[in-house]
């Protein structure tokens, strides 16, 4: 009874379970729906945030197979949208945040954990490779001390005394 119920509810609201599964046509390889305009939820959402962006015109240069074609320039509404998001992927790319560095250390790449020393040529390394000697660093540290001391020791001169 329950079962002819839940039949005529959807029968009623005409809710109708789907056919086969469809897959996106940005061909993703993820399958998309009709609510979607047959895209997945990723590319739904990409393709939703170029709608609401205001409408540049950019151009893009196609390179043919030949020298002898020439470049072709398109505006932004005339991009498919598997380029379109291929374009949104690049720009987040650029946006991410540098990744922290390793965690090993640069010449016998052994886990150091918390215990890295981070060297002043900008590697990390572990307690047998800390020492400058051991690990061909590139970091100059006589200049360093010469223009500390320069700086911590400005040069005192007298005035020159006018000899009579």
């Amino acid at each position: 009874m329950a079962q002819e119920s839940w039949k005529q509810e959807s029968e009623e609201t005409g809710v109708h379970a789907p056919e086969a599964p469809i897959l996106c046509i940005n061909n993703c390889g993820f399958f998309g729906s009709s609510m979607t305009n047959n895209m997945c939820s990723k590319c739904y959402r990409d393709f939703i945030k170029l709608m609401e962006a205001p409408v540049v015109e950019k151009k893009v240069i196609t390179v043919a197979s030949s020298s002898a074609a020439p470049m072709e320039t398109a505006k932004q509404d005339d991009i498919p949208a598997a380029a379109a998001t291929e374009a949104v992927a690049e720009k987040q790319a650029e946006q991410e945040p540098p990744k922290p560095p390793s965690n090993r250390c640069l010449t016998c790449r052994k886990k150091v954990g918390l215990t890295g020393f981070l060297c002043r040529c900008g590697g990390t390394f572990c307690s047998t490779h800390r020492y400058t000697d051991s690990h061909q660093c590139t970091f100059d540290y006589k200049k360093v001390a010469r223009e500390q001391i320069a700086k911590q020791n400005p040069i005192v001169m007298a005035e020159k005394i006018n000899k009579i």
